[in-house]
């Protein structure tokens, strides 16, 4: 994400953002990063500063799961030296935070829709 106003917009949607890429399995914070990245086509390019702060509170909050695990994408020889990252994963409470987040993303959208396309003056 670009600028300051980009940040702002993004504030109270990043629960989502995190849970929806992990519903699809587990990943350590970089792989989460990558995901958003990808799936948005950049548009959400979020710093690690911002992510993993986020990561840790919903751990925290019992909606994912962590554990440390080496980089498994290391050449062979090199594996058991490998890096430790930690992954993460829904929890049930997560998989129940996302519906409920998604529920409320569904109708965000369709109110800001309604309001957007609304032609006349007000």
């Amino acid at each position: 994400m670009a600028g300051a106003d980009d940040r702002e917009r993004l504030k109270g949607h990043l629960d989502l953002l995190l849970l929806s890429v992990l519903a699809r399995g587990p990943a350590h914070g970089y792989a989460v990063i990558a995901a958003l990245r990808s799936t948005s086509e950049g548009t959400f390019d979020l710093p690690e500063g911002t992510v993993y702060p986020a990561l840790h509170r919903l751990e925290r909050g019992g909606l994912l799961s962590g554990h440390w695990d080496r980089a498994t994408d290391a050449p062979p020889a090199a594996r058991g030296a490998g890096r430790r990252r930690k992954v993460y994963a829904l929890t049930s409470s997560g998989e129940a935070a996302l519906a409920a987040e998604r529920t409320h993303w569904r109708r965000f959208r369709r109110g800001v829709g309604a309001v957007v396309q609304a032609e006349g003056r007000a």
